[in-house]
């Protein structure tokens, strides 16, 4: 596959997950899918934006010059028709670097959150973290322990799993466009681009 080619398939498929590691942010603020009393009652770790800013923010700049490598016509520079088209692919390897760097901020904030657990309010009418060390995770009796919001436990592993899965699979492929824009520097793309006129490879 073209390099080009590859970078845009690879743009095209972290845009939808970009989205949706925004949505699961937004739900995030709403704890068992109601609108909190207080601000102090949300998860730390919701606050740190890890689906807004890394699976978010930080994803679709490199998603969207993913998407326009395979269409740059930026060659032609010192004599060297694919030297544009080089450098456009060397650019990308940067903004998969930030990507990857956004993915991973995220993948950490939602592992610490799974592992700590949400905050709720516990039987003596404090709020707290209930859960030591992810005990939770494996024995769901020790769920009642968290009386408000309802459902709250349920409600954030969900969420942050699907952020871990999100900032995993993002991870990915920024590491794959990573190699793939250096071969794309190294090589070229495997056609020129039409405003150089050429019509072999570069």
């Amino acid at each position: 596959m073209c390099t080009g080619s590859c970078a845009k398939c690879l743009g095209g498929t972290l845009i939808p997950l970009a989205v949706l590691g925004l949505l699961a942010n937004i739900l995030l603020f709403f704890p068992g899918g109601r609108v909190a009393d207080n601000n102090d009652h949300i998860t730390t770790e919701v606050w740190y934006f890890g689906g807004i800013c890394g699976n978010g923010i930080l994803m679709i700049f490199p998603a969207l010059v993913f998407l326009g490598l395979k269409n740059n016509d930026c060659c032609g520079c010192c004599g060297n028709q694919s030297c544009g088209k080089r450098f456009a692919m060397f650019t990308s390897t940067i903004f998969a670097a930030i990507g990857f760097v956004g993915a991973g901020y995220s993948f950490v904030i939602s592992a610490v959150a799974i592992n700590k657990g949400p905050k709720c309010q516990v039987s003596n009418g404090t709020w707290g973290y209930p859960f030591h060390e992810g005990d939770y995770l494996g024995d769901h009796s020790l769920w009642s322990k968290c009386l408000k919001p309802t459902d709250v436990v349920p409600w954030n592993l969900t969420l942050f799993s699907i952020l871990l899965i999100i900032g995993g699979v993002q991870m990915c492929l920024c590491a794959i466009q990573a190699i793939n824009g250096l071969l794309g520097t190294l090589c070229g793309d495997c056609q020129c681009c039409g405003c150089c006129g050429g019509d072999g490879p570069v």
